[in-house]
């Protein structure tokens, strides 16, 4: 795996890069970095895949932009849109999970000339999880997005104790035992400890709220592009119900169950994950 600088207008911004071949861009979650795929990396790459793996915005050591507003969802995605085209490619397919499966959908619909394929790991099609908020019981799961709408506060209380929080996670929230290794965790640790790359993390769900979700809806168009969902059933955050998507909103969709698996479903269940991403790369080939 090679490691490299993409200037995206001016934001440079860390990739991860293996293999030569169709590009496939791998979009992270929260509290992560590139290293969240470490596992899928290695096998799209032997299946004849150049694949690029990037720090977002504010993650790890890419650049960090120091407003709110710069990390709002559509702001973002445009990025990811412009990052395919500095990497030499009119579109790629598309995979992300958590934040960044929410990035992918949001690149899925404002920017459908940039993904060929789309792929989503726990996380939910943004009109089905905007909804879901009204409901108790997922607004007990997701009750740390209205905690991090205070200032300062939630940055303190991560970092607090060699960030104890991000570590207690990591170690009980996977179902399977070593999906996150001590190595994996310190290493998790050193780019959430990188300077402003807390807060940066945590302006994505400020800048999130910010933006009046619910007013948006309106905004968000069909996903035609062919789609495979993959979904952790043993989910603490999101609930099972938030995985299939409506098909007025995605035209060509497939949902994946994974039983065993958590949130961190590429970490609990590797050679499930990679198998499935890479059986539908070959079914859709010519997509």
């Amino acid at each position: 795996m090679a490691h490299r600088w993409v200037d995206v207008h001016g934001l440079r911004l860390h990739c991860v890069e293996a293999g030569t071949g169709p590009l496939v861009v791998l979009l992270h979650g929260f509290p992560e970095f590139w290293y969240a795929w470490r596992h899928q990396i290695p096998a799209l790459a032997d299946a004849g895949y150049r694949v690029v793996a990037p720090d977002l915005p504010g993650y790890n050591t890419s650049d960090k932009p120091p407003r709110v507003r710069d990390y709002r969802p559509r702001v973002l995605a445009r990025e990811v849109a412009d990052l395919i085209l500095a990497l030499g490619a009119g579109s790629a397919t598309v995979a992300g999970h958590d934040w960044g499966g929410g990035l992918a959908w949001l690149l899925a619909m404002h920017h459908p000339e940039r993904v060929q394929r789309l792929v989503v790991l726990n996380a939910p099609h943004p009109i089905r999880l905007l909804k879901s908020l009204r409901s108790p019981r997922q607004l007990r799961r997701s009750w740390y997005i209205l905690a991090f709408q205070a200032p300062w506060l939630p940055e303190r209380l991560m970092a607090a104790r060699d960030f104890q929080a991000l570590r207690r996670a990591l170690r009980q929230q996977p179902t399977r035992p070593g999906a996150f290794t001590a190595q994996d965790i310190d290493r998790y640790v050193a780019a959430a400890a990188q300077p402003g790359a807390l807060r940066a993390a945590i302006n994505y769900y400020r800048a999130a709220f910010r933006a009046n979700p619910l007013a948006q809806v309106h905004s968000l168009r069909r996903v035609d592009t062919p789609t495979l969902i993959i979904w952790g059933e043993q989910d603490r955050y999101l609930g099972r119900e938030l995985a299939e998507p409506d098909r007025a909103w995605v035209s060509d969709v497939r949902v994946e169950w994974i039983a065993e698996a958590s949130h961190w479903v590429q970490a609990d269940a590797p050679e499930r994950v990679n198998q499935l991403m890479v059986d539908f790369l070959l079914e859709h080939m010519d997509s």
